[in-house]
């Protein structure tokens, strides 16, 4: 049993990079399918699908590499809010992630989104990782 699925998550999709793996299978959930939807619109995955099996079900990932310099689109994944110290930002409190070039994902009583979109509809909650 993992005790922060978010974590695993991050942990990862990083691992894959670094190993340089085209895809990464991950257990779903639908906080986890949430932030790979984030992910996939913020360009910074190649694609995602949703497999059913007879538990959970599975995401698989396409890691998405620059074509010359082989280098991944995440940079760095960076968890914030966890299990034992949780974070919470108000929208005027939303720290900018590597001078506005990455996002944070944060979690709001609207449902999960990028902290761009809950500065939008004015809503703060817990924040999730940084990706850039």
């Amino acid at each position: 049993m993992v005790t922060d699925p978010i974590a695993d998550f991050l942990t990862r999709v990083r691992n894959a990079q670094m190993a340089g793996h085209r895809i990464v299978e991950i257990p779903a959930s639908n906080l986890k399918k949430r932030i790979t939807e984030i992910l996939y619109n913020q360009g910074y995955i190649l694609k995602y699908k949703f497999e059913d099996d007879s538990k959970q079900g599975v995401i698989k990932i396409a890691l998405k590499y620059d074509v010359q310099t082989k280098q991944p689109a995440i940079q760095s994944l960076e968890r914030i809010s966890r299990p034992g110290l949780r974070t919470y930002a108000k929208p005027d409190e939303f720290r900018r992630v590597k001078s506005g070039l990455g996002i944070a994902i944060l979690s709001t009583s609207k449902g999960v989104m990028t902290d761009k979109e809950a500065k939008l509809q004015n809503v703060g909650g817990e924040v999730l990782c940084y990706v850039y």
